[in-house]
C-alpha cells in the first residue's frame, strides 16, 4: 500500500493519520474485493428506465431571498442573499472516469449549462465520480471562474488539470468567506474518497454549512449516518439550518452502503437531529449507483416523514428541473 500523499501533506489530526483520513468513532467505509464480488452476486435485477422526461428550467440571475434548483444528483444551484452557488457539480452523461462506460445518466440536467446564471462559487464536497467532474469544472471555469471550496486534497486534483481555478481548500471546521455577508464552513461527512485503485482516502471528504445574510443552508454531500454525533454536533455548532440538503438514494444493499450512504429514514433522522425548517431530498434518480429501485428513494422518505408524523411539505425529494422558494 502506498505509504505517501500526493494530494496533501499535513500534520497528524484525529481524522487524518500522516496518509489517509478515516471517520473517527464512525463504522468503517472501506470494502474488501470479495464485499464487492458478493454485492455483484447478490444484486437482483431491477434495471432502471433509460430516460426519465425532464422539464428543464431557466433560472433568474440573481435571486434577494432563498430559491434552490436540481440540477440532478447532487448538483443544485442555490441562489441565496444575490449570491448563485452551485454544488458537486455534473453535467456529464456519465459518472465515471471514462465516457464510454459506468453508470449513465437517466435524466438530463434541469439546467442546461449554457442556461446557468453567473456563477460566484462551488462547493465541491469529494472527489467521487459522481461528484467531482473534471469535464463539468472545466466548462464553469472558463465560462465563470467561480471560487471553489472543497475538503482537503481535493483542490490537488482539481489544480492539475485546471492550473487557472481559484480554490480553497479547508479542514474539517474551516471557513472561507464568498462575499462581504457570506461564509461557508466545511463540516465533517461520514464518508470516503477515491478516485482510482491506489489513492482511496487520501483527500478529504465533508459538507458544507453556507451563512449568507440571514440564511443558513446545510448541503450533506455524500454521508453515513454512523453514530449521529456528526449531525448533533452541528445543531449545536451552527443552530437550526432554515435548509438542510440531504442525500436519500445509493442505500441497498444496507451491509456494504449503509457506513457511506444514509437510506431516507436516516435522512429524516439528520432532519430531526438539526431541527432543520425545511429539508430537500438529493443523490437520487439520475445515475444507478446500487440496487434500490428508481423511485424507492422517494417513496420511503414519504413513509419515513409519515411514521414521524411530519408533514411531506417540510421533506421534499428533487427531481431535475424542480425549484422550491423559501421567505
Amino acid at each position: 500500500m502506498p505509504t505517501s500523499n500526493s494530494y496533501y501533506s499535513g500534520p497528524v489530526s484525529d481524522h487524518f493519520d500522516g496518509v489517509r483520513f478515516f471517520n473517527p468513532g464512525e463504522p468503517g467505509t472501506d470494502r474488501r474485493l470479495r464485499d464487492l464480488l458478493r454485492w455483484r452476486r447478490t444484486a437482483p435485477d431491477n434495471p432502471w428506465p433509460k430516460n426519465v422526461p425532464v422539464r428543464p428550467t431557466k433560472p433568474d440571475v440573481r435571486v434577494d431571498g432563498l430559491r434552490v434548483t436540481m440540477v440532478g444528483h447532487a448538483t443544485l444551484l442555490i441562489q441565496v442573499a444575490g449570491l448563485n452557488i452551485l454544488t458537486d457539480p455534473v453535467w456529464s452523461d456519465r459518472a465515471s472516469p471514462v465516457g464510454f462506460a459506468g453508470p449513465k445518466r437517466a435524466a438530463a440536467p434541469g439546467i442546461a449549462l449554457g442556461d446557468l446564471p453567473p456563477i460566484d462559487a462551488i462547493l465541491l464536497s469529494h472527489n467521487h465520480y459522481d461528484h467531482l467532474d473534471i469535464a463539468t469544472l472545466r466548462t464553469l471555469q472558463a465560462g465563470h471562474a467561480p471560487l471553489i471550496v472543497t475538503p482537503l486534497g481535493n483542490d490537488a486534483i482539481v489544480r492539475r488539470r485546471l492550473p487557472a481555478a481559484r480554490i480553497e481548500a479547508r479542514d474539517w471546521g474551516g471557513r472561507v468567506s464568498i462575499a462581504p455577508r457570506a461564509e461557508v464552513h466545511v463540516v465533517p461527512a461520514n464518508h470516503w474518497s477515491s478516485r482510482g485503485l491506489r489513492d482511496r482516502r487520501m483527500a478529504l471528504w465533508g459538507g458544507f454549512m453556507l451563512r449568507a445574510a440571514t440564511k443558513l443552508v446545510y448541503f450533506a454531500g455524500d454521508t453515513g449516518y454512523g453514530t449521529g454525533s456528526i449531525f448533533r454536533r452541528m445543531r449545536a455548532a451552527f443552530g437550526s439550518p432554515d435548509l438542510a440538503l440531504l442525500p436519500i438514494g445509493a442505500y441497498d444493499p444496507r451491509w456494504f452502503m449503509a457506513a457511506q450512504h444514509v437510506d431516507p429514514d436516516e435522512a429524516v433522522q439528520i432532519l430531526c437531529d438539526l431541527d432543520a425548517r425545511a429539508a430537500l431530498g438529493t443523490h437520487w434518480g439520475v445515475f444507478k449507483l446500487t440496487d434500490e429501485a428508481r423511485d424507492d428513494p422517494a417513496k420511503r422518505l414519504s413513509s419515513a416523514l409519515r411514521a414521524r408524523g411530519i408533514h411531506e411539505s417540510r421533506f421534499d425529494a428533487m427531481s431535475p428541473g424542480d425549484v422550491r422558494q423559501y421567505s
